[in-house]
């Protein structure tokens, strides 16, 4: 009996990222969700536990539903159907306006996700098929806040912040950007004007405005450990519940 659990145990732990009790909470908030669903009808071939470990090792792997159908025991349409059932499940709870929102520093940027559904991305500067994909963090915990919905990778990361519903999380509290967001009402850096150097005071700024910002940089970094943001092969909202999904596994990998 040891011994199975702890098969399990380096399953959990090497596949998906998470500590068997991180995935305990991703498995309790799917259950909650109402991820059995009715338990009527044809059962699954799996208990909710497996099933929900086949997500998490997608997105963890991004292996092919024909690669992860002989590791589970099942077939390939048996994962496609559990991904496509419980994808949006693992989503990102909404983020609710902190109390102490005048003293938070949250910042925001946008990265580009290689997709292969062209009706969700464009070829943008990194020569591939991508999409823009908004994501706001905790400056102190590095907890992702939210994550908006893809746009074309050619968008500006302006444009992209605009047409998202990303503000309305932001209200009361200090946002940082980089200079791609001026006039987004965040806290952006100084910027070089025609034939006039920055003064002293705002390079130091500047400085200090990098070395904050660069943890949204780490955190999209660590997300994209998840190799479904690497080559996205889903379709439709398929690119917008992997971003939520990986989202909610950082913030729980993250935990203690």
């Amino acid at each position: 009996m040891a011994g199975v659990l702890r098969a399990e145990r380096v399953w959990v732990e090497t596949f998906t990222g998470l500590r068997v009790e991180q995935f305990g909470r991703l498995l309790r908030a799917v259950r909650e969700r109402g991820g059995n669903g009715t338990l009527q009808g044809r059962p699954w071939a799996l208990p909710l536990a497996e099933r929900v470990l086949i997500v998490a090792v997608y997105y963890r792997t991004n292996l092919t539903m024909r690669q992860l159908g002989p590791l589970f025991g099942v077939s390939s349409s048996t994962v496609c159907r559990v991904i496509q059932k419980l994808g949006p499940l693992l989503a990102l709870e909404p983020v609710a306006r902190p109390a102490d929102a005048a003293d938070r520093l949250w910042i925001v940027d946008g990265t580009l996700v290689p997709v292969r559904d062209r009706t969700v991305g464009a070829s943008s500067r990194n020569y591939r098929f991508s999409a823009n994909v908004q994501v706001i963090v905790d400056a102190d915990t590095r907890l992702v806040i939210a994550a908006g919905r893809p746009l074309p990778g050619t968008t500006a990361d302006a444009h992209a912040w605009r047409a998202s519903d990303l503000a309305q999380y932001c209200q009361g509290v200090t946002v940082l950007a980089d200079g791609a967001y001026l006039n987004c009402g965040m806290v952006t850096p100084h910027r070089k004007r025609p034939r006039r150097e920055l003064l002293p005071g705002e390079e130091s700024d500047n400085a200090a405005h990098r070395t904050v910002r660069a943890r949204v940089e780490h955190v999209i970094g660590r997300m994209k450990n998840y190799k479904i943001l690497r080559d996205c092969r889903q379709r439709g909202d398929g690119l917008h519940h992997a971003v939520q999904a990986v989202a909610h596994m950082h913030n729980l990998a993250l935990a203690s």
